[in-house]
């Protein structure tokens, strides 16, 4: 949201930054209560990043108040954009090497001291760009936990985010520049908005919640780097395209194996669960 309050309504970045952020903790409770009632949530991956996370977010507001705001953030937005599109990347090569593996909720071997460093890297962008409580952690949170499946990593992410993005809120509300008309206008779309999508990703297959994880990275990538509106929005439809085309395979292949599945009769069930006579 601030790449885009900043590139198309030429909002104030500090403005947009503090805004946003404080936008985003009204949003964060909605789309993680969803996830939270649907089991989608590791709480374990959640303490351990907010160990990190909440110092660091409140560290990073500091940190942009004392350098300055537009050189600061320019720079960071320079790296952030470097740093999703490799990731995202990663996540096709990852899926494809992963193609056949199941993954399982839930099923994680937690690593503390790799979690804490997340947050702490997060937090401190979060704090200082307000991008990345999403994008950022849950590309690093899928690289550290590959098996972990793709709406617990989106609801994980979620709920983690809400501390975070409180920590940052309340220091823009002390050092940063917030606006209160313009967050509110932000709150009339997101409010619906995030209890919607959450309600969609908490559902959806990996299948689908990855690809569009991809999309959204590479797309917020590429304009963080500084590239056109243009190239963005044909790089955007073609991937669609591709992966509109992907889904109704993977649909065709799933109506084709349903259609070959052997069906069991009645009797052919009672003869192999009855108990053979003795005589």
């Amino acid at each position: 949201m601030t790449p885009i309050l900043v590139l198309f309504f030429g909002i104030d970045p500090l403005a947009a930054i503090s805004s946003d952020l404080v936008a985003s903790f009204f949003m964060k409770p909605i789309g993680g209560g969803v996830h939270f009632r649907r089991g989608t949530v590791n709480l374990h991956l959640v303490r351990w990043l907010v160990v990190g996370s909440i110092p660091a977010a409140f560290t990073g507001v500091l940190l942009l108040d004392l350098l300055g705001a537009t050189e600061v953030q320019d720079r960071l937005k320079t790296m952030l954009g470097a740093v999703l599109l490799v990731a995202a990347t990663a996540m096709v090569v990852r899926g494809l090497l992963s193609r056949g593996k199941s993954t399982i909720p839930g099923a994680l071997t937690i690593r503390p001291l790799p979690t804490v460093c997340i947050g702490v890297v997060g937090g401190l962008i979060v704090g200082m760009t307000s991008v990345g409580s999403g994008s950022l952690m849950i590309v690093m949170l899928m690289l550290l936990y590959p098996t972990i499946s793709g709406a617990e990593l989106v609801g994980t992410d979620l709920v983690q985010a809400i501390p975070l993005v409180g920590a940052a809120s309340l220091g823009h509300i002390f050092f940063g520049d917030l606006q209160m008309g313009l967050t509110g206008s932000l709150l009339v779309g997101c409010l619906p908005g995030v209890y919607l999508g959450a309600r969609v990703s908490s559902r959806a297959p990996d299948h689908v919640i990855r690809p569009v994880l991809i999309v959204v990275l590479t797309a917020s990538a590429l304009k963080l780097l500084g590239v056109s509106n243009a190239v963005v929005g044909i790089l955007v439809g073609l991937s669609a395209a591709a992966g509109l085309i992907v889904a109704l395979r993977h649909a065709a292949r799933s109506r084709s194996s349903i259609a070959t599945e052997p069906i069991t009769s009645p009797t052919d069930v009672a003869s192999a669960t009855s108990i053979p006579e003795t005589t």
